[in-house]
């Protein structure tokens, strides 16, 4: 029988999309735009499973495309760099995103995406372009669970790719419940480089950042706004941080 993972997506299938997916989107980063990463050393050390990457959000999928780039590269032993594809070869399936779900079933493309690592979850604040307001489903949360449990995951505690958008308390509450080490992530460039989904290029010559920091320190007892809280400001997307890129672009201006 073919090797599955945690939600019964094959492995080899899974292995061979992300290969694809990686070949097809490998000049955008490396080519037609340049990928500067910095901080995978401090990917080196981390344990196989239960690692939550918690980063700010510029498109649907071109920063979860250029992270897991990213994390095959390291697969490797390469740090900071994904210019060698080699990495393609044996690309690291034990990853996963959180997604809405909406977004991940909007097409063909999506559908692909979701197969290779999506853990798909409902809103619980908008869905079809409306404002909602509804119950968490507690399977999604352990969907999530799952996937920690098996691997890495990529959240965007935002939930939006609007900049300096308050953070969602859901993020805080699934660390306190699965303790997985938190990996803050900042990302810039995408925006710029892609249109809003990450599928289409709108600019050339656009230096793409990633930067990968230390693991953060958390109290998994402490109330889940204070967490929150601590994860914002280490993505750089807390009032601090939106009141100095307010400060910047008014002295450019």
């Amino acid at each position: 029988m073919l090797k599955r993972d945690v939600f019964g997506h094959i492995v080899p299938i899974k292995k061979l999309l992300i290969s694809i997916i990686g070949v097809l989107t490998f000049p955008r980063l490396n080519w037609i735009n340049k990928t500067k990463i910095s901080g995978t050393q401090n990917l080196t050390y981390l344990p196989k499973s239960n690692v939550l990457f918690v980063s700010n959000h510029q498109t649907y999928f071109a920063d979860v495309i250029a992270m897991i780039h990213i994390f095959c590269s390291s697969k490797w032993n390469f740090i900071n760099k994904i210019k060698n594809p080699i990495y393609l070869l044996n690309p690291k399936v034990d990853t996963y995103f959180i997604a809405a779900e909406e977004t991940m079933k909007s097409g063909l493309l999506p559908k692909i995406f979701a197969y290779a690592g999506s853990v798909s979850i409902k809103r619980t604040w908008r869905a079809n372009g409306q404002e909602v307001n509804r119950q968490v489903d507690m399977n999604d949360i352990s969907n999530i669970g799952e996937a920690l449990n098996n691997g890495w995951v990529i959240t965007f505690p935002q939930g939006t790719t609007k900049a300096f958008a308050p953070g969602r308390r859901g993020t805080a509450h699934i660390i306190k419940k699965y303790k997985p080490i938190v990996i803050p992530v900042t990302i810039n460039g995408f925006r710029r480089a892609f249109d809003k989904k990450g599928l289409f290029l709108k600019k050339k010559g656009v230096t793409l950042e990633v930067n990968f920091k230390a693991p953060l320190a958390i109290n998994y007892e402490e109330d889940s706004d204070i967490i929150l809280e601590k994860i914002m400001k280490a993505i750089e997307q807390s009032d601090e941080f939106k009141n100095q890129n307010f400060n910047t672009e008014t002295l450019q201006k």
